[in-house]
């Protein structure tokens, strides 16, 4: 776990579990999404509604390794694992806050980053680099 340099806890909702009794599989992507768009929005500056550039998912993965089920909690890290030009790979962990050392989940997700209007490849400058580059510090 000591290798996420950013960490976030998000509760679960009666609605996200599935006939089961468990998590629904698309719930872990969600919540992937959530957690690297809370980081990109409030520590990398991107303005997704009226800003120049948007990040596009062209890729994401997902594991998973136990079940949870409302009203768990997960605690989710998140760090890039590689930060190009205009593309960055986050790897994440979603671990049950219950019990800190159970790994729930585990995934990568891929974003391009390009221009809102031309939908062509940008490069990842400025403020958001500085954000993203703050998550590459634990993989040395």
């Amino acid at each position: 776990m000591s290798g996420y340099p950013h960490w976030q806890t998000v509760p679960l909702r009666w609605k996200d579990n599935d006939v089961y009794g468990h998590v629904n599989n698309v719930v872990h992507y969600s919540l992937m999404d959530t957690v690297i768009n809370t980081w990109l929005i409030t520590r990398g500056g991107l303005d997704i509604t009226s800003g120049g550039v948007i990040g596009l998912c062209v890729e994401s993965h997902c594991a998973y390794h136990a079940s949870v089920s409302f009203p768990e909690s997960l605690r989710i890290g998140l760090r890039v694992a590689h930060l190009g030009r205009s593309s960055v790979r986050y790897e994440i962990g979603m671990y049950a806050d219950s019990a800190e050392d159970l790994l729930v989940a585990e995934g990568h997700f891929v974003h391009v980053f390009v221009d809102r209007e031309s939908r062509r490849p940008v490069e990842v400058a400025g403020k958001l680099r500085d954000s993203l580059a703050q998550l590459t510090a634990a993989n040395g």
